[in-house]
């Protein structure tokens, strides 16, 4: 959405070094008759040499789609399904994310929606550790049918990172849960940002969602960005004997929707 800027005083000396930094390539729009379009970073860009405003921005810019390519889908079980894997450019943390389009969803009908953070361990290589794995099998299956959209965030490790995550279960093994530990290594109990998500739909033309997740911060990060969660619609209870902590403590620390006397039988 265009704003008008209004060059005062008090607005430059706001600017941040970093704000200065920014040139004319990196913003969305040149400046036009004193509007300029939201870009990245909430705040106001100048160009580094003029140290004249470029745009001024209350929020992440959108993203636009950069391609679509069907891709069959098999699973080890026999499962299989076609999805549409669309790529995107203007994302606000430029990461790699994909989302995977199945059938033709009703954009104006709250399709469902699931958001699944990247997990290497589960996803790949069937870690019992957590429920990445099965989540990610039953949504797939679950979408299919809904003809929803399946956002894959690169979000490993609830947003630490592959080898931090792998450190984090080290202190897992002597007695922390999975929040504990991430604070132990002096990392966010979850550092997950759902901008890209809400970017990732207003680029596919989806404002309401259906979200099929247990975990009510993504409902309330999406709520935040301007996307409608007509409801949360729950996903099943994956429960091993190596993921019943990390499951309790999805509930216990984090308000999780996870039937706790599933978890028991």
């Amino acid at each position: 959405m265009a704003q008008t800027y209004e060059r005062t005083p008090e607005a430059v000396e706001r600017l941040t070094s970093r704000q200065g930094a920014v040139t004319q390539d990196d913003v969305t729009e040149p400046p036009l008759e004193n509007e300029f379009w939201n870009s990245k970073e909430p705040g106001i860009y100048v160009d580094v040499v003029s140290g004249e405003p470029l745009s001024a921005s209350d929020h992440n810019a959108d993203a636009v789609v950069r391609t679509r390519v069907r891709v069959p889908l098999r699973f080890r079980d026999g499962f299989s399904t076609v999805a549409e894997a669309v790529t995107f450019r203007g994302l606000a943390d430029d990461g790699e994310h994909v989302a995977l389009v199945f059938g033709e969803p009703d954009a104006g009908a709250s399709p469902l929606v699931r958001l699944h953070s990247e997990c290497l361990t589960g996803d790949v290589f069937g870690s019992a550790r957590c429920d990445c794995g099965p989540q990610l099998r039953e949504a797939v299956e679950r979408l299919s049918a809904a003809e929803g959209v399946l956002l894959y965030l690169r979000q490993e490790g609830r947003g630490i990172g592959l080898y931090n995550k792998l450190d984090a279960y080290a202190l897992q093994d002597h007695g922390l849960d999975t929040y504990a530990a991430n604070a132990a290594l002096g990392l966010p109990e979850d550092g997950r940002d759902y901008t890209v998500a809400a970017q990732m739909l207003g680029a596919l033309g989806i404002g309401s969602v259906d979200l099929l997740s247990n975990n009510p911060d993504k409902e309330r990060q999406l709520s935040a960005l301007g996307v409608t969660v007509r409801r949360r619609v729950p996903t099943g209870v994956f429960a091993t004997d190596s993921n019943m902590r990390y499951l309790r403590a999805k509930v216990d620390r984090t308000g999780h929707t996870i039937a706790l006397t599933e978890l028991a039988s």
